[in-house]
């Protein structure tokens, strides 16, 4: 049984983390379905926005679920459960839909780099965020120390990573790492996703390209996806495509 659900509501979608039992940390499988949701969210035209949120308890996200990697022999969980979650963080991270994390309680570990993989963050007022690998033995692995620190100072980082400090969701908004707080940060999260059905959809995935190549956020692939997407709209593309179907020299017009 899938314990993170995609739920799809017209021109939004809800992923939706479903592990309360273990204060919905994530388990080798969710790993698989947050890839396999982002795959199908790439293939939902009609999808303009999408909403990260979790079952209420007292976790948005705990992190990794601890006993489930427990006796993973380490060279295994360096090279799978570290390097996997990793690059699907970064499946989401780079969606070409816009996304929103709806923090209703605390975002601790993988359940802050899950977040920090969001374009934007709605927290609610008892919510907080944390880094506390360093308290069981280990350090943040997927992207913790990378990619938050595009997003909050270093001090903060090494606050949270190096002396377990946690960071209210009121000096989040002041870090300009959470937008804003809210009681109902889902319903929020919502209303600010709306927005996109009254923005161009193309225009919006090119402009999220344009900031990732600038802050460094893969930035070869965004920009060959910004080129790509310039040429396949091309007469150019088309002639080419044809000559090399009807194996003759191609005219190129241009344009």
């Amino acid at each position: 049984m899938s314990c993170i659900h995609l739920e799809i509501d017209g021109p939004l979608a809800t992923l939706r983390l479903d592990n309360p039992e273990k204060l919905n940390a994530f388990t080798p499988q969710m790993l698989k379905d947050l890839e396999h949701h982002c795959a199908d969210l790439e293939r939902e035209a009609g999808v303009v926005g999408v909403v990260l949120t979790a079952e209420p308890c007292k976790a948005f996200c705990a992190g990794a679920d601890i006993i489930a990697w427990k006796d993973i022999a380490p060279l295994d969980f360096a090279r799978h459960w570290v390097r996997e979650g990793h690059r699907i963080f970064d499946r989401l991270a780079r969606l070409s839909k816009p996304t929103i994390a709806a923090i209703g309680a605390h975002a601790f570990g993988g359940g802050l780099e899950l977040a920090a993989a969001c374009d934007l963050r709605v927290m609610a007022p008892r919510a907080t965020i944390a880094l506390p690998e360093p308290q069981i033995g280990i350090v943040p692995g997927w992207s913790g120390t990378q990619r938050l620190t595009r997003l909050l100072p270093e001090p903060v980082i090494k606050e949270m990573v190096l002396f377990g400090r946690r960071i209210p969701a009121a000096r989040c908004v002041a870090l300009g790492f959470a937008a804003e707080v809210a009681e109902d940060p889902i319903e929020k999260a919502r209303e600010v996703a709306s927005r996109l059905a009254e923005t161009s959809p193309r225009a919006t995935e090119a402009a999220k390209y344009m900031v990732h190549a600038a802050v460094g956020e893969d930035r070869s692939a965004m920009i060959e996806a910004l080129g790509g997407g310039m040429i396949g709209a091309s007469n150019d593309k088309v002639e080419g495509i044809a000559a090399f179907a009807n194996k003759r020299k191609p005219n190129f017009p241009g344009n």
